[in-house]
């Protein structure tokens, strides 16, 4: 999807088209004045330390990219509209774009909120004419453009959908390998990040066509074997990695940074209201992921010294209901020295399996536990 969370922003708020606007989350939602028009923040007026989650190509254009402090963001884009997160709805049009694609493509392979993988190797329709369809379902279903690549596999696939994008839709064969894919910096290969690319580039090597035509050896002494034929691989436009259209999560957590450092004493009310706010969302994506619970619940904090800790605790019986997780994660807590301000706070569950209606409601708790 283009720009997706941005792109769904702009369905509600469609007078700021063509302007630069970005997400946070920690932005306040704009008020409506006595006119009906609505006072908008910029991104100058922001004040702490948060990042940004996204932002439509004009701000792009700026310089400003997701993950991107906001502090620096406002630096390069002063003037930019600054928006709220708003995961509910992204949610919701994530559904929608999904459910239209798998009415005219149905091998899917989910890879996040925003991007999927599509097999067509066995639907006899030309991929030019499924890949149209694909783009007018989504359009219809919810109003946004998508790009799309249709390639021999995912590594070209995934490089490809973003060549032309908004709106674009880009045919990819190994024979366009030397000309589309070598100009492009390494960074462009998924799997090849900050670290690898700077390797990479103090041995002159910049360009997936550089990579390419690289000394195997030379790969081998810097990378290992492993990685280095990797890499030689995927410079080359290779990927048998298969489309997998079912897998079960491994584990499910979500956490929050604080526009501040929070004191344990003074700061408790803000801390336990965010500390069941994160257990009841766990909750929520354990049923919506496809009715999943959990033995082993675990936090995360981070405090003002950037130290991180995590403790976790395995039940006997796996949990599904937020009130269970937040007893169980509350027991981790009581773990943790609270000596120093908190940056961080996490909450996660892992050992998940799919849940069994016969089995009783999950999320009951062994009375002989004593958890907080």
């Amino acid at each position: 999807m283009d720009a997706f969370f941005a792109s769904v922003e702009l369905l509600r708020y469609p007078e700021l088209r063509g302007l630069p606007v970005v997400i946070a989350g920690r932005a306040e939602p704009p008020p409506m004045l006595p006119d009906g028009t609505r006072r908008f923040q910029r991104l100058r007026d922001y004040v702490g330390r948060g990042v940004i989650t996204t932002s439509t190509y004009e701000a792009r254009k700026l310089g400003v990219f997701s993950a991107m402090g906001a502090m620096k963001a406002a630096q390069l884009a002063p003037e930019a509209i600054l928006l709220p997160v708003d995961f509910a709805a992204y949610r919701h049009y994530s559904r929608l774009f999904k459910e239209a694609v798998a009415a005219v493509a149905p091998y899917i392979e989910d890879r996040g909120i925003d991007e999927i993988y599509i097999d067509l190797s066995d639907d006899p329709r030309s991929d030019y004419d499924v890949a149209l369809q694909i783009k007018d379902a989504v359009r219809a279903a919810t109003g946004l453009t998508c790009s799309i690549a249709i390639s021999p596999n995912k590594l070209l696939s995934k490089i490809g959908s973003d060549l032309e994008k908004p709106d674009g839709l880009t045919l990819l064969s190994f024979d366009d390998v030397p000309f589309r894919i070598w100009p492009l910096s390494v960074r462009k290969i998924n799997g090849i990040g900050p670290k690898a690319s700077e390797k990479l580039a103090r041995l002159g090597i910049e360009t997936v066509g550089q990579l390419a035509k690289s000394p195997p050896a030379l790969l081998q002494s810097h990378f290992g074997r492993s990685y280095a034929q990797w890499l030689l691989q995927v410079a080359q436009g290779f990927d048998d990695r298969p489309v997998v259209t079912r897998s079960d999560p491994k584990s499910i957590s979500r956490e929050t940074t604080f526009e501040r450092d929070l004191h344990v004493v003074r700061d408790k009310a803000i801390l336990s209201e965010v500390f069941a706010r994160l257990c009841q969302q766990v909750s929520g994506d354990l049923k919506r992921k496809g009715d999943y619970a959990g033995r082993t619940i675990g936090i995360k904090l981070r405090f003002d010294d950037f130290r991180t800790v995590t403790r976790d605790i395995t039940l006997p019986e796996p949990v599904q209901d937020a009130s269970a997780i937040r007893r169980a994660a509350g027991q981790c807590l009581k773990r943790v020295s609270m000596d120093r301000r908190i940056r961080l706070l996490g909450v996660r569950v892992t050992g998940l399996q799919a849940c069994q209606t016969e089995a009783g409601p999950a999320g009951a708790l062994p009375k002989q536990l004593s958890l907080y």
